[in-house]
């Protein structure tokens, strides 16, 4: 039996209006408790925010949705549902995949699909080897899910269960790169197995095995984009939130917490005060921990995870060879990495995610336009240039990113930019984010699992924090399951959803 917050819990404050939070705020609305939302922007949404800029709407964070069953749990605790609210539009291929030789590869989830792209790709024995990596990765994913990830632990010991075993005999303590490499010889076939190590902030030479579970997310799964953008899912939330008697408070910054002893009484923000019996915090952890007025002592200090440059492109034209996802791999893979999280250099020959949403949505920009999402990984500001240096460097990189993305086919894409954001670390670090990076605390074994910043804190007895920060991690899914595991430190654990929706109106999505 884990912990769980003693004494009252009738009213819950959420700090934060992200994704986690707003997940927190369901699961708690819908065990029955009374829930306040107090969030600095005027949006909902955090990480998953949107702009709106000379008629384009942009998505601020991630740009990739998979496991909708785990989006549809916070709504199915208040009786309500994720694609009554959320046009959930599947995308066909999930990626592209881009080589540095000239050669592409559409990644398909569908079994047969990517078989067949495989075999045209790399010939029927790689074909072969991905049909036995598909069930490896599946095989993975049952062993992890529910014990492992959507969990709470209170120490190591609540590793010690059969998972722990099957998890150990299908290699999940192994490395990453040597168990993909297993099944795949083609090493741009590895590529496209293992680079979702870099969401887990470790490179798959050194990543465990265990973290192929993000590529099962990606490549099995399924990706998906909801019609409106991203940010049209936390938007969703925070409507049924409302629907299901959450009082949402936008444009309040929280400035301290009351406390009396050992308990939180009362949220104070710069617009007034909510007096609390919990709270939920979700703000990235040196923020959470300075409201707390403490932070958990660690034998070594947070690893954290490389961190990325974004230039967000509202232009006159396309590129037909792009799809919705396409990801655009320089000929360096395993010096790329030791740049992003040893030696703390720009990456030197880039791997790129280049994003088109209007591939999918031409609604998100005006008539004939498109939008496009680059995403660079770059060093964290703990390993590489510092907030400070980024005013400097900032322009020149993003001229440099341009000049890249024309040698890799995007002609003529400088002069078709009608309007534009850059995001650098720097962003990331004005907006509270350690080391500038939104992908917080590296997936190192010594910060996964019950190594990871725990959601209860020391010292607070009605205090649970959620977030990419503490348990299970970084990625939408998993954000989405620490608001679930964080309500269940409040409520005791979940309850069966509402049979009938509570909601007295429908949402727009």
């Amino acid at each position: 039996m884990t912990r769980t917050v003693p004494g009252r819990t009738d009213h819950v404050v959420v700090v934060g209006a992200g994704l986690a939070g707003l997940s927190a705020a369901l699961h708690l609305l819908g065990a029955g408790r009374r829930v306040t939302v107090v969030e600095r922007d005027p949006l909902p949404g955090g990480h998953a925010g949107r702009m709106e800029l000379d008629g384009y709407r942009i998505d601020t964070g991630p740009t990739v949705l998979t496991m909708p069953d785990l989006a549809d749990e916070p709504f199915a605790a208040v009786g309500d549902s994720l694609r009554e609210r959320v046009d959930l539009i599947p995308l066909h291929p999930a990626y592209r995949a881009r080589f540095a030789d000239g050669s592409a590869l559409d990644v398909h989830t569908g079994a047969e699909a990517m078989a067949t792209e495989v075999e045209r790709f790399a010939g029927a024995a790689e074909a072969a080897g991905y049909l036995r990596l598909r069930g490896w990765l599946e095989r993975l994913h049952r062993a992890q899910m529910r014990r492992f990830i959507d969990a709470n632990f209170d120490s190591p010991l609540g590793l010690v269960n059969a998972d722990l075993a099957r998890l150990a005999a299908l290699g999940g303590f192994g490395r990453l790169d040597a168990r993909i490499g297993r099944f795949l010889r083609d090493e741009r076939l590895r590529r496209v197995f293992s680079f979702q190590a870099l969401y887990a902030g470790v490179p798959p030479a050194r990543a465990l095995a265990a973290y192929a579970v993000i590529a099962y997310m990606d490549t099995v799964a399924g990706v998906y984009f909801p019609r409106g953008g991203m940010h049209a899912l936390p938007r969703a939330m925070a409507d049924a939130a409302a629907d299901a008697g959450a009082e949402l408070r936008f444009d309040h910054e929280v400035t301290r917490l009351e406390r009396s002893g050992g308990r939180i009484t009362a949220v104070v923000t710069d617009r007034g005060r909510v007096p609390c019996d919990a709270v939920v915090l979700t703000p990235d952890l040196p923020v959470a921990y300075r409201l707390l007025g403490r932070a958990p002592r660690r034998p070594v200090r947070l690893r954290h995870s490389p961190s990325a440059v974004v230039l967000h492109l509202g232009t006159d034209r396309t590129w037909p060879d792009l799809a919705h996802h396409t990801l655009s791999f320089g000929a360096a893979w395993h010096a790329t990495f030791d740049e992003l999280t040893r030696t703390g250099r720009l990456m030197s020959d880039p791997s790129l995610l280049v994003t088109r949403p209007t591939a999918t949505d031409p609604s998100l920009a005006p008539p004939g336009r498109h939008l496009h999402y680059v995403l660079a990984p770059c060093p964290n500001t703990a390993v590489g240039p510092g907030a400070a240096e980024w005013a400097d460097l900032a322009p020149r990189y993003r001229d440099g990113l341009l000049r890249e993305l024309q040698r890799r086919g995007l002609d003529g894409i400088a002069s078709a930019i009608e309007a534009e954001c850059l995001v650098t670390p720097a962003t990331w670090h004005d907006r509270g984010h350690a080391a500038g990076t939104p992908f917080s605390a590296a997936h190192t074994f010594a910060q996964t699992g019950p190594f990871r910043p725990r959601n209860l804190v020391r010292g607070t007895e009605n205090a649970v924090l959620a977030g990419c920060g503490t348990t299970p991690g970084v990625g939408v899914p998993t954000v989405l399951l620490s608001g679930k595991l964080a309500a269940a430190r409040i409520t005791g654990g979940p309850r069966r959803p509402r049979t009938s929706p509570t909601r007295t109106q429908e949402a727009p999505v």
